[in-house]
């Protein structure tokens, strides 16, 4: 087995990673006796991590807009950066049951029945499935065109917020699960925000992203799947751009660095590029800079030659190739992580816009990582089907995560209220967006798949050691989790049944075909 390991890079810097992981944790949960601060949630974080998917601090020096270090190039943009106080991620308080969650929606009669009579909400054994109708009976009221439709919603949701302890981290797995639903929902109704809000990544959200990747294979099955894929297509090339959708922290980049240098039948590349593509904002400007810095720091620890830039889409979000530096030479690839809640301020014909966009700039592999729902049977129940949907699928996720860390601690409390979270209210906010969604939007709401398909790609056969690979990493954790081959070129995570993520791997079309 070590010798399998050992065969693929990307697997055996994690395996190193895993050996710490359990301290990692441990260090976390310790700490809930102590009053937790940025500065204790770094020594979790970034700058602590191995030299497998570590951060070496970086000393930067300002010189005509470019900074330089060590021979290593930092290629920034301009951008009028206040000095305001950094916004704060919000949490929100939970509750729910130990009770499996029902696939079946609560009838109207069963909600006026719950709404009229308090007695049904007695009794611990059936608090599941009453939790579970008034959520769903909350979601139809929001789209509801009955007058009042909202204050409807928001007395359910107070009638919920009745039936959950406080604080949150003293409620059950399912409990506080079913929180973050009503939290969603409240942002929905109280929101007076166009929706297009971005979180920024302080130094405990960068943690806890760290401690989900050593609890779960969700962040790193893509990762990993789309890595391998690219150390396949460009392995040995002088110069590789990759041009990132949805960079977020970054922590997919650092294990690929790692890989680069580690291949021994080819050598790294002579420079390796990354380009974020961001919408423009200053506080998005200000955090994807932070990221490239950090990877320049990485990259300067293993001797690897880099650059970091950002491309800003069009104010209508709209992604222009012409925006994009690519030099003769480079082996480009495009990458497209789709997740909520960074993904919120992208609409389809944004992404649509970028994938485009590969095509154009001649991209040898276009990577898609995205999460995967029963979309077309949501799609029959409008937004409470959608609802109900992302209600089962994070259930899944939820229940993989108590069978591999039941412990209720610091850490299970950070990645639940400052990763998972987040990425509930992001997903219901999406699907309450697309109730009004025109036809176009229909093509994509089985996946970017089929969309790609008739748009010309051409689907690239993953090899059978990414395959191998993406079942060994599964090794690592509890035996619920399975791989599901759904193309040739495409591999789904799946938890028991519930299909989670997906990662698949394209060819741009050829120009004038």
């Amino acid at each position: 087995m070590a010798n399998l390991f050992t065969s693929s890079p990307l697997l055996s810097n994690l395996l190193v990673d895993k050996m710490f992981s359990c301290m990692e944790v441990a260090v976390a949960d310790d700490a809930a006796d102590q009053q937790y601060s940025a500065a204790a949630a770094a020594d979790v974080g970034w700058p602590y991590w191995s030299p497998v998917n570590g951060w070496n601090p970086a000393v930067w020096v300002e010189e005509d807009n470019r900074d330089v270090k060590g021979g290593f190039l930092w290629l920034s943009d301009e951008y009028a950066l206040d000095g305001g106080s950094p916004e704060t991620l919000e949490c929100w308080s939970s509750a729910v049951s130990e009770t499996t969650f029902s696939s079946a929606a609560a009838t109207p009669a069963d909600q006026e029945y719950l709404m009229k009579c308090p007695e049904a909400l007695t009794g611990e054994k059936n608090k599941g499935v009453r939790l579970i109708h008034l959520l769903l009976a909350a979601a139809e009221a929001i789209t509801t065109d009955k007058q009042n439709s909202h204050e409807l919603s928001r007395v359910i949701l107070a009638r919920l917020k009745e039936l959950i302890p406080t604080p949150a981290a003293a409620g059950s797995s399912t409990e506080r699960l079913a929180g973050h639903f009503i939290g969603a929902l409240h942002r929905l109704i109280d929101s007076s925000s166009d929706g297009n809000r971005f979180v920024r990544r302080t130094a405990e959200l960068t943690s806890a992203s760290q401690l989900l990747q050593d609890m779960s294979p969700y962040v790193n099955f893509g990762h990993f799947t789309a890595n391998q894929a690219i150390l396949e297509a460009v392995g040995g090339q002088r110069r590789v751009h990759i041009v990132d959708w949805n960079i977020m922290e970054g922590g997919q980049w650092a294990p690929l660095m790692q890989a680069f240098v580690s291949m021994k039948d080819s050598p790294p590349p002579s420079h390796l590029k990354i380009t974020a593509v961001t919408a423009g904002c200053k506080s998005e400007a200000a955090e994807v800079k932070e990221t490239g810095q950090r990877l320049a720091g990485f990259a300067a620890s293993i001797g690897l030659a880099f650059s970091f830039a950002q491309c800003r889409v069009d104010r209508d979000g709209y992604f222009r190739p012409a925006a994009l530096k690519v030099l003769r030479g480079e082996a480009v690839v495009f990458n497209c992580a789709l997740h909520a809640p960074h993904n919120n301020h992208h609409n389809a014909d944004s992404v649509r816009s970028f994938l485009a966009g590969a095509t154009a700039v001649g991209a040898r592999l276009v990577t898609v990582v995205e999460e995967e729902a029963g979309r077309r049977t949501s799609i029959e129940g409008g937004f409470l089907g959608r609802f109900m949907e992302e209600l089962q699928r994070y259930s899944a996720i939820w229940e993989a995560l108590e069978a591999g860390f039941p412990k209720q601690g610091r850490a299970r409390e950070m990645v639940e209220s400052m990763v998972l979270g987040p990425r509930i209210a992001g997903a219901v906010e999406m699907a309450y967006r697309r109730r009004e969604e025109d036809e176009r939007e229909a093509e994509t709401r089985d996946g970017w798949g089929e969309w790609m398909a008739v748009a010309g790609f051409g689907r690239m056969g993953l090899s059978f050691f990414n395959q191998w690979q993406a079942k060994l990493l599964l090794g690592l954790f509890n035996d619920g989790y399975n791989v599901e081959e759904d193309a040739p070129n495409k591999l789904v995570l799946r938890w028991k049944s519930r299909r989670l993520v997906s990662a698949s791997v394209w060819s741009t079309p050829k120009m004038g075909a």
